[in-house]
């Protein structure tokens, strides 16, 4: 039988103000960790017209200038205008920041199940909240990625790069755009529909910034051969999108994480990444599942595969362990759950140290995605465990 259906993703630019914030917290969270790598950092932030709010909990040995850092990543992005919606010379920035609580340091430095033997310090270290991650890896894109989110991210990045590049004069820096891929029986076939949404200057007509934006972003990011006679294409759909950032919506950290992952196509464990250091397992985890389930996609064990991981406060292995493959693999669910526990060790202690999440890689995370970016050098990107899986699952070499 031939099964057709829809599925939607979005992505947002490095101007849209959740954006903007969770790219605040986490240049913080890289000044703070390239000097002490081991700070324990949770830090949140609003921005709204003419303000940004800074506040949590950062426990370190070294000094960030948490002013300078929010204005330098306002400035860069940017909003260098106050017509814009926030001007990160001139804008108002609030800090209200606490150490960590005792009582989540406990626990995390010192597992309730570490072992006795253990010598190594990291390795007894417990998770730093309850809570459950997602790891996602399918053979849709190149990338491992759900077809509707990867390309909602390379039109909404090439939005940003159209206006950097100056290569036209009325772009600002808010966007976001969607993407609906239709499938046949698991399958992308087509883009159904694309929209696109920019902020722009005053004087710009509709007509014309639709014209350059399908011509130049959105022609330029999504493959011509997934674009027929048919596909619905919607360029800011009011007609008018001037006021934006900051000034058009309040922005929170962790609001956009659907963008910040697979774009719906798999679950959401509920945590957010953004101005979290690595013990965090809502972050560290959730890399290490991705790391996880890209490996063994790439390896043959299935063609999409989601890996759930929960967690115990102050307890450092998984307190369970949960794979669905959508019957696109040769094994069962219980076997990988089975390989996974004797290939990979989920412990967050052990999570950060191989990966090497303890180092200022984070800002680059905070937009157009953490996962599925062949752009960056990021470490639960890497497939080099792939003959590893191939060798535990009795796969061809």
């Amino acid at each position: 039988m031939d099964k057709k259906y829809f599925f939607t993703s979005e992505s947002v630019t490095e101007g849209h103000p959740d954006k903007v914030a969770d790219q605040i917290v986490d240049a913080i969270l890289d000044s703070i960790i390239a000097s002490d790598p081991k700070a324990r950092v949770a830090c949140e932030c609003a921005v709204t017209t003419g303000l940004a709010i800074i506040m949590g909990e950062i426990t370190t040995t070294a000094y960030a200038d948490v002013n300078s850092i929010a204005r330098q990543v306002l400035t860069e992005i940017g909003y260098t205008n106050s017509d814009f919606g926030i001007d990160g010379k001139n804008c108002g920035v609030m800090v209200s920041l606490d150490e960590q609580s005792p009582d989540i340091a406990m626990g995390v430095n010192q597992a309730q199940d570490a072992a006795c033997g253990e010598e190594d310090p990291e390795l007894k270290m417990g998770a730093g909240d309850q809570g459950m991650v997602v790891g996602f890896a399918c053979t849709e894109t190149p990338d491992y990625m759900p077809a509707p989110i990867h390309y909602a991210h390379k039109m909404c990045k090439r939005l940003a790069d159209v206006r950097k590049e100056k290569l036209v004069d009325y772009l600002r820096p808010d966007g976001k755009g969607q993407v609906t891929a239709e499938y046949r029986n698991g399958e992308v076939k087509r883009i159904s529909s694309i929209i696109l949404s920019a902020q722009h200057s005053p004087e710009v007509t509709h007509e014309q910034l639709r014209k350059d934006l399908i011509d130049i972003v959105i022609r330029e990011a999504i493959p011509a051969n997934l674009i027929d006679e048919k596909t619905a294409i919607l360029v800011n759909p009011t007609g008018r999108f001037v006021v934006g950032g900051p000034q058009g919506d309040t922005g929170l950290t962790g609001r956009k994480i659907i963008v910040d992952t697979y774009g719906g196509m798999a679950a959401h464990g509920g945590g957010a990444f953004s101005g979290k250091d690595p013990t965090k397992a809502d972050r560290s985890a959730a890399y290490m599942g991705r790391y996880v389930a890209k490996n063994l996609v790439a390896a043959g064990v299935a063609d999409r595969l989601e890996l759930q991981l929960a967690y115990a406060i102050g307890v450092s292995r998984p307190i369970s362990v949960h794979v669905e493959t959508w019957s696109s693999s040769k094994f069962t669910n219980e076997e990988i759950e089975s390989r996974i526990l004797d290939l990979f060790d989920l412990r967050p202690g052990a999570i950060i140290k191989n990966l090497n999440l303890r180092r200022p890689i984070y800002r680059q995370t905070a937009s157009y995605g953490h996962f599925g970016r062949n752009d960056l050098d990021l470490p639960w990107e890497k497939l080099d465990r792939v003959e590893d899986v191939k060798k535990a699952f009795g796969l061809p070499q």
